[in-house]
């Protein structure tokens, strides 16, 4: 056995891709080993900013020889299929075997592979490893053909045994592997030569380097909050960001620095975006006010000084940084007291959303009609639900969000604030955005609820109507997001709001007939609107034009209209299929969602996931799997018996009609249940109407094992069948439990 060490060591590779970099290797060379016949215990990969290293241990130090028979063609076969076989498997004619086969003889050979040593076999993986690395991007340089993240300067590739190390032969465009590697750039940058992962680990760390990312990350966290703990405050913590800090530094040394108090009236969100953007610095707020008042910054060298001088300098280009931000700040202020939110926001009728669906003002006069509507259905004011719609893409038209785009909605909370505007209007800003993913928090203000729901609608409407739908893996407009996201805030505020056409319809009209001749839109609708002698200037925003036009919409264009209901009944689908991703992450099972789906209403999601959430648990108890079984054998027998009779069985039997205790005991037990569950259904309380249904599972069992359905007698026949018919249509009240696997 032997651990082999590999480092490639380059210029500096940048910290994003580090970690992918540090799987890549571990991934192809492990598998290359495997896939030449030698086996190992465990490997582990490494990344600093100016090398890869990969530590394998207990790797077999030869290959095994195999002994392989493989069946040829026939004696006799045609010359060239001979000589294609002896190709494959490297023998001579008189090396091969003549066997007699069921349909005459075959040639067969036998071929041995000879094992190879572990340091061969090194040696062929890793020169494949580096001339296919998948780096993002990769350069060349100086005369050679060899592609690499950054120039490549040295291989250090050694098989260690308890009787030493041996440095594996290979020469990569000149690059010869060695035992030896170099330490920090500045602190230690002379050569030095290691026997063994354990000598490479130690050394490499009296040279200034820590190899261990993770090692690194945990220093750099650890110094920053006792430094912020010593002056009283504390560290905001940012995983992202120690993550590619420590990505870019092979021996940190932290440091902590103040903010000059000129920036203090700045944001919290503005100072830690500016820092940690620009400078790769880690904000430290005050607990007690929640203001940033320092920041953390890690330096790559250990100094005289202890820092001093590089704590200096970062002070003052940070000055730069937050010198403009504060004029950005300032500026959007100025702009607010002179105009408005609303008149920060009149540059959106520049800025396109889509060449088919208008301006991002065209799309905010969308979303406030339909915030509107919405407004009722989720217990927000109307006119506060609007005004918030109207303003809530205003700051995209500010320089604070030019600067920095992640800070959008945000900022227009700070701005709807410095306004004036209510605090529910200033939630809804940034909160109209929520959720952005499925661990994102769901907004519970009916205003931002209101808003963010007329948002996400109009996005998939509008892209819907376009035709520009998810296809496979790609979703450039993140519409399965803002679906999920609708999904979210419906079951998350518990709303009783339709998604299907009652939502959809008059939104895509809205879109169609929104632009006027001049505008950049759906020009094949628009033409068609036109034929049909609809005005060129049809900016249809408010309610009362837009209701005026709607039965014309309908009656004289009536293919539009089936059009548009087809889009929306697709997009509704949509909506289900990812409805079924989200319940299948809470362990509801996909047939358990067909069968809701398929019942009426399957539009208002909150009451869609209530019946599947009580069908499940149903189905989870003896009494519901049981039942189950029942209703299935109930039907199969009725579909069977009808498909041959040619008739439906759906008239009420007659229980004068039953002859058995049993058979008697299930028309009672449907009385009380259809008694149960009817009102209970109708009060939308799925788990009495459930309940109720189990007590049908005795009886029904009762009377499969003591009555013949298809007795002699026709009348009792078809009125058992009729019964049959009467189990089905009781339990298809509940869920479609046809298509619940079992």
């Amino acid at each position: 056995m032997a651990d082999l060490l590999i480092e490639l060591f380059s210029e500096e590779i940048p910290a994003r891709m580090q970690a992918g970099a540090c799987d890549a290797l571990k991934r192809m060379v492990t598998d290359g080993l495997v896939e030449r016949g030698l086996t190992y215990a465990d490997a582990q990969a490494f990344a600093t900013p100016r090398r890869l290293a990969l530590a394998v241990h207990g790797l077999t130090d030869h290959s095994p020889t195999t002994r392989e028979e493989r069946r040829g063609p026939k004696v006799g076969a045609p010359e060239k299929a001979i000589e294609g076989f002896l190709r494959s498997t490297g023998l001579r004619m008189e090396d091969l075997e003549t066997r007699d086969d069921k349909k005459g003889q075959v040639y067969i050979a036998h071929v041995v592979t000879e094992g190879r040593a572990a340091s061969a076999i090194v040696a062929e993986v890793l020169d494949h490893t580096i001339r296919n690395f998948p780096w993002p991007k990769s350069m060349r340089w100086g005369s050679g053909n060899l592609r690499w993240v950054r120039p490549l300067h040295s291989i250090l590739c050694i098989l260690s045994r308890e009787d030493g190390a041996e440095v594996v032969t290979l020469d990569v465009d000149g690059i010869v592997a060695g035992d030896r590697t170099r330490g920090h750039r500045f602190m230690a940058p002379d050569e030095f030569s290691v026997v063994n992962f354990e000598d490479y680990a130690a050394k490499l760390k009296r040279a200034k380097v820590v190899l261990d990312p993770q090692e690194r990350a945990d220093h750099i966290w650890n110094d920053a909050s006792q430094m912020a703990f010593a002056a009283g405050l504390e560290l905001v913590e940012d995983r992202g960001l120690l993550t590619e800090v420590a990505g870019l530094v092979e021996w940190p040394v932290v440091l902590m620095g103040r903010i000059d108090a000129q920036f203090l009236g700045l944001p919290p969100e503005v100072l830690q975006t500016s820092m940690k953007e620009h400078q790769k610095f880690f904000s430290v707020r005050d607990p007690k006010s929640g203001q940033i008042t320092g920041f953390v910054t890690v330096a790559n060298r250990e100094t005289v000084d202890d820092g001093a001088t590089i704590l200096a300098g970062n002070q003052k280009v940070l000055a730069a940084r937050l010198s403009d931000a504060k004029f950005f700040w300032d500026n959007d202020l100025r702009a607010i007291a002179d105009a408005g939110l609303e008149g920060m926001g009149a540059g959106l009728s520049a800025v396109t959303f889509h060449n088919k669906l208008g301006t991002q003002k065209d799309r905010v006069a969308r979303i406030e009609a339909l915030a509107r509507e919405i407004a009722p259905l989720v217990g927000a004011d109307e006119d506060i639900a609007a005004q918030a719609a109207r303003v809530a893409k205003s700051d995209l038209r500010s320089e604070m969000v030019g600067e920095f785009p992640e800070l959008q909605g945000l900022m227009g909370s700070y701005y709807a604030r410095a306004a004036g505007l209510p605090d529910d209007v200033a939630c809804a800003c940034v909160e109209h955005y929520q959720p952005l993913g499925p661990s994102d928090s769901v907004p519970s203000s009916p205003v931002s609820v209101a808003v963010a729901l007329a948002d996400k609608l109009d996005t998939l409407t509008g892209f819907w109507a376009i035709d520009e739908k998810p296809t496979g893996s790609k979703d450039p407009y993140a519409l399965r997001r803002a679906a999920l996201g609708v999904i979210r805030l419906v079951l998350g505020n518990g709303v009783r709001f339709a998604i299907g056409p009652t939502a959809f319809l008059p939104v895509m009209k809205r879109i169609v007939v929104l632009h006027n001749e001049d505008s950049p839109t759906n020009t094949d609708i628009l033409n068609k609107l036109r034929k049909k002698g609809f005005p060129n200037q049809a900016r249809l925003l408010g309610h009362d034009l837009f209701d005026a036009h709607q039965k014309r919409f309908k009656d004289d264009l009536p293919e539009l209209h089936e059009t548009g209901e087809n889009i929306v009944y697709d997009l509704l689908a949509f909506f289900h299929d990812r409805l079924k991703v989200h319940l299948r992450e809470q362990g509801i099972r996909h047939d358990v969602i067909d069968a809701c789906l398929s019942m009426p209403n399957n539009d208002d999601l909150t009451l869609l996931v209530k019946r599947a959430e009580a069908l499940a648990a149903f189905l989870k108890t003896s009494d519901g799997e049981n039942l189950l079984q029942g209703f299935k054998r109930a039907n199969n027998i009725l579909t069977k018996e009808e498909a041959k009779d040619g008739v439906e069985y759906s008239f009420g039997p007659d229980p004068k009609l039953a002859e058995t205790p049993e058979e008697k005991a299930l028309f009672a037990a449907l009385d009380r249940a259809e008694a149960a569950i009817t009102p209970a259904m109708g009060a939308e309380d799925f788990a009495t109407a459930m309940q109720s249904m189990a007590a049908l599972r005795a009886p029904i069992d009762a009377f499969f094992d003591a009555v013949q359905i298809n007795a002699d007698n026709q009348i009792l026949r078809r009125n058992r069948l009729n019964l049959l018919h009467r189990i089905r249509a009781t339990c298809l009240q509940v869920a479609d439990l046809t298509r619940v696997e079992g």
